[in-house]
C-alpha cells in the first residue's frame, strides 16, 4: 500500500503464512507454534528496535534543545514576552537568570556567566559583561542581561546549528548509500531465490514440506533490516555525539571523509594562534613614535584585518584633524593612502620595494609593518600574535592519531612562521602566501597524493584544511574536508566548511577525527556481525540443523543487537 512491498514486513508475513500452510501439507507436522512465534518474535524485536532508536533520537534532541520558546523584548517602555521569531535586529531584549539566550547580540547592561555546553561542549561557564557578544543557545546562569540583538532569530547561532544537524541526514556516507542501493536490489533477488529453493528441490524429491520450510528460513534469515536500520543509525549517533563536544558535522559523508584524513593543513592566524595582535615595539626613522603610529592607524582605519585593528588600538585617537583620501589596499602587500596630502604606504617589505623605500629588517619576532612617506622609509612597527595554549597538544594528538603530515600556511614572514611552526610542532610550513597561494599549496599537496596512487584508483586518504572560516573560504572548499574553527557567526564558514568547530580550540580537530573513526568502526562491526550470523544460520539451515525460531533470531535478534551497538556512537 505504501509502495514498499518487498520489505522486512513482507518477508516475515510470508514466513508466518508459509509456516501455517506447511501444517496442511500431506505428511507434514504442525508448524502452528512456529508460525505464531515468527510473528511474535518479530513484533517484540520491532518493539525493542523502536525503543533503542527512540532513545537515540531523544538523546540527540535533548542535546540540541537549544531553541528558546520565548523572548522578553522592550517595546514602548514595556517589557513584552513574545515569540523569538518576532524580534527584529537592533531591538533590546532582557534575559533573566536560567533562561536561554534567544538570539545573538551585544550586552548593553549587566554581568553574568553563560553555560555554553550546548554550543561548545565546554562545562566551564563563560563570564560576560558590557560590550561582550552573546550567542543564542547559551543559558544565562546568574545576572540579568540587557542585550541589543545583532541577528534575527532565523540567522542566529542556535538556528544555524539546528539547521546543520537536521540537514545532516541528507548527506549520506558511502556505507549508507551502498546499504540503500543494496536493499532495493537484494530483497527481490532473495524472494526469487526463496521461491526457487521451495520449488526446484521439491519437484525433484517430492519433499514439499521440508524444502518450503527451508525456503521460509532462507527468507527470514536473508532479511537485510539489521543493515538497513543500524548503519544509518550509527552515523546519526556519531553526528549527535560529535555535537555534544561542539563539533558540527554537516553529514554522514563528511564523517566518512574525516575518518580517512591523513594530512591536516592549518591556517596560522586565528587557528594555531590567538589572532589577537598588539603593538609590541615602534621603531621610527624620520618622525617620532606617536606620528608613526598616527599615520599607520589612519591609513588602516577602514581595514578589517587583525593587523589593522592592532594599529588602531595602539593609536585610538582618530578625532584629530587628519585628511585621508585615495585609500587603496593591495592583497598580500598592504595599504596605500593620501594623508594630509602625503602618500603613505603601510605594509610589508614587498610594498616597500614597490614604493622604492630603502627599508631594513628587524630582529624582533612578530609581524613587521613598514611605513613610508612619499617613497621615503619612515620606520616600522612590530606586532605580535600569541600561540594558542592547546596548539602544540593539538598537533601532538593528531600525530598520535596517525595523521602523517601536518602543514601550516600563513601570509606572515618566514621568520615568524618558523617560530610558530617550531612552537606547535607542525611537520612543514609555507610563509608569505597570498590567498591564491594557499589554494595552490593545497592543490600541490593533493597532486602529490594523486601521483603516489595507481592510475585510475580513487584516493582512500583525505586532506583536511583547518581555518577561521572567513578569509579561508576558497581553501576550505578546495580541500577534501574543510574545517572552520569558532566561526558560527560567519555565513561564509557555514557555506564553505564541511565541519564547524564551535570554539577556537585546535585540539577539537583530533577529537573530531577520533569520533569519526569510532563511528565508522561501529558501522563496520554491525555490518560484519549481521552478515556472519546470517551466513552461519543459512549454512545450518542447508543441513537441516536450523529452525524458524533460529532464523528469526538471525534477523530480529541481530537487528536489536546491532541497533544497541549503534547507540554506542552517541557516547563520545
Amino acid at each position: 500500500m505504501h509502495g514498499e512491498a518487498l520489505d522486512e514486513d513482507f518477508l516475515m508475513s510470508v514466513a508466518t503464512l508459509g509456516a501455517l500452510a506447511i501444517g496442511f501439507l500431506p505428511g507434514a507436522g504442525t508448524q502452528f507454534p512456529e508460525a505464531v512465534f515468527v510473528m511474535l518474535f518479530f513484533q517484540v524485536g520491532e518493539l525493542f528496535e523502536g525503543i533503542a532508536e527512540g532513545r537515540s533520537r531523544k538523546s540527540i534532541s535533548h542535546l540540541m534543545d537549544i531553541r528558546p520558546d520565548t523572548a522578553h523584548v522592550e517595546r514602548n517602555g514595556k517589557l513584552l514576552t513574545v515569540k523569538p521569531e518576532s524580534v527584529q535586529t537592533g531591538e533590546i531584549i532582557v534575559i533573566q537568570p536560567g533562561e536561554k539566550v534567544p538570539m545573538d547580540g551585544i550586552v548593553l547592561e549587566g554581568d553574568s556567566s553563560l553555560d555554553t555546553v550546548a554550543l561548545t561542549g565546554e562545562s566551564v561557564p563563560r563570564s560576560i559583561g558590557k560590550d561582550d557578544e552573546v550567542l543564542s543557545g547559551c543559558v544565562n546562569l546568574s545576572g540579568v542581561l540587557r542585550v541589543r540583538t545583532t541577528k534575527s532569530f532565523g540567522e542566529s547561532t542556535a538556528a544555524k546549528i539546528l539547521d546543520l544537524v537536521e540537514n545532516a541526514a541528507e548527506h549520506k556516507s558511502r556505507s549508507e548509500r551502498f546499504i540503500t542501493k543494496f536493499a532495493k536490489v537484494y530483497t527481490p533477488i532473495v524472494v526469487g531465490l526463496a521461491v526457487a529453493l521451495a520449488l526446484i528441490p521439491s519437484l525433484i524429491t517430492g519433499e514439499w514440506a521440508t524444502w518450503i520450510y527451508r525456503a521460509l528460513m532462507f527468507l527470514v534469515v536473508s532479511c537485510p533490516c539489521a543493515l538497513v536500520i543500524s548503519v544509518p543509525l550509527t552515523f546519526f549517533g556519531g553526528i549527535g555525539g560529535a555535537s555534544r563536544k561542539g563539533i558540527l558535522v554537516k553529514g554522514a559523508n563528511f564523517l566518512d571523509t574525516l575518518s580517512r584524513v591523513r594530512t591536516v593543513v592549518f591556517d596560522k592566524t586565528g587557528t594555531l594562534t590567538e589572532g589577537v595582535f598588539e603593538v609590541t615595539a615602534v621603531h621610527p626613522e624620520l618622525i617620532d613614535e606617536k606620528e608613526l603610529l598616527h599615520l599607520a592607524a589612519h591609513v588602516e582605519r577602514h581595514s578589517t584585518h587583525p593587523i589593522a585593528t592592532a594599529l588602531r588600538n595602539a593609536y585610538p585617537d582618530e578625532q584629530d584633524d587628519c585628511s585621508v583620501e585615495n585609500v587603496r589596499e593591495t592583497a598580500g602587500h598592504g595599504v596605500i593612502a593620501t594623508v594630509n596630502g602625503r602618500r603613505i604606504a603601510v605594509g610589508n617589505e614587498k610594498l616597500m620595494g614597490l614604493e622604492g623605500a630603502d627599508f631594513h629588517s628587524c630582529e624582533l619576532k612578530g609581524t613587521i609593518v613598514h611605513v613610508s612617506i612619499d617613497g621615503v622609509y619612515a620606520g616600522h612597527i612590530v606586532i605580535s600574535d600569541r600561540v594558542k595554549a592547546d596548539a602544540a597538544d593539538a598537533i601532538a594528538a593528531l600525530h598520535k592519531a596517525g595523521i602523517r603530515e601536518t602543514v601550516m600556511l600563513t601570509g606572515d614572514q618566514a621568520a615568524i612562521a618558523a617560530s610558530v611552526a617550531a612552537a606547535v610542532g607542525v611537520d612543514a610550513f609555507h610563509a608569505e602566501l597570498l590567498p591564491a597561494d594557499k589554494v595552490a599549496c593545497v592543490e600541490a599537496l593533493l597532486a602529490d597524493r594523486s601521483l603516489s596512487l595507481p592510475k585510475g584508483r580513487p584516493a582512500r586518504e583525505a586532506l583536511a584544511f583547518v581555518g577561521d572560516g572567513i578569509n579561508d573560504a576558497p581553501v576550505l572548499a578546495r580541500a577534501d574536508l574543510g574545517i572552520a574553527m569558532g566561526a558560527l557567526g560567519s555565513d561564509a564558514a557555514i557555506e564553505a566548511a564541511d565541519v564547524v568547530l564551535m570554539d577556537d580550540k585546535p585540539s577539537k580537530v583530533a577529537e573530531a577525527v577520533r569520533i569519526a573513526r569510532r563511528t565508522l568502526r561501529i558501522a563496520r562491526e554491525n555490518m560484519v556481525f549481521a552478515i556472519v550470523i546470517k551466513v552461519a544460520v543459512l549454512l545450518l539451515a542447508a543441513f537441516g540443523l536450523a529452525s524458524l525460531w533460529m532464523a528469526v533470531f538471525a534477523d530480529v535478534g541481530v537487528t536489536v543487537l546491532a541497533v544497541l551497538n549503534a547507540m554506542r556512537a552517541l557516547r563520545v
